[in-house]
């Protein structure tokens, strides 16, 4: 049986309610407190380690990690590269979770922008403008716009999934798209989204995210079918 040393450690900063950067137990607590060696305590510590749970500090012991969702963007871009090797739509997969997450917002982010986000989100479709004139709009203007778009909502949660996706589609695609969408319905897309926003009308909103996101996975069904 595996050792549950790695789940009681992680009780124990549940319990205490321990926050990020708190102290943990010295190593010869931890040991008295789980009944093991220092060997048994150094494995689940690593464990904890590997996921962010705990960081270890040499020297100066081990505290409570800082708890971000890296591991989760990480595990799930790797899962999606992994299947795209063997033949999978994963990527498709994980673009429909990113949509889900994205079109379910959509009756948050309606006339609840901010106004300085608005005055950034109509700067960045600018920018997708210009690009649009020399070639692709860029996917990191792509990524900033859905960034900023999220950010009002001030749910770190909430940019996981699209992390994962962009991670993932960066590792998947490092060149051009096989299947080319005009850089113009890009930037209109995007431009659609802001005027829904502003006006405050949740199923224009949705709308004009749902239209956004049939536009990528119409290409991205197109570069798999390229890719074969």
């Amino acid at each position: 049986m595996p050792s549950d040393h790695p789940e009681r450690i992680k009780s124990l900063i549940v319990d205490r309610r321990l926050p990020p950067g708190a102290p943990l137990p010295t190593e010869r607590e931890l040991t008295e407190l789980l009944g093991t060696g220092r060997t048994g305590v150094r494995e689940a510590l690593k464990a904890l380690q590997a996921m962010g749970i705990v960081e270890i500090r040499r020297g100066f012991g081990t505290y409570v990690g800082p708890m971000t969702m890296e591991p989760v963007v990480e595990a799930l871009a790797f899962r999606t590269v992994a299947g795209h090797r063997r033949g999978e739509d994963s990527l498709l997969q994980l673009l429909e979770l990113r949509e889900a997450v994205e079109t379910g917002l959509a009756r948050r982010l309606a006339g609840h922008v901010p106004a300085a986000d608005l005055a950034e989100l109509d700067a960045i479709v600018a920018r997708m403008a210009d690009e649009a004139l020399a070639g692709p709009v860029g996917a990191e203007t792509d990524r900033a716009f859905h960034a900023v778009l999220r950010r009002g909502l001030d749910n770190p949660l909430l940019d996981t999934v699209p992390e994962a996706y962009w991670t993932a589609f960066h590792r998947v695609r490092p060149g051009p798209s096989a299947a080319r969408t005009d850089p113009g319905t890009v930037c209109a897309r995007h431009r659609a989204i802001v005027a829904a926003v502003r006006t405050g009308d949740a199923e224009r909103t949705e709308e004009a995210i749902r239209d956004h996101f049939c536009d990528i996975r119409t290409r991205l069904r197109l570069d798999y079918r390229f890719a074969r």
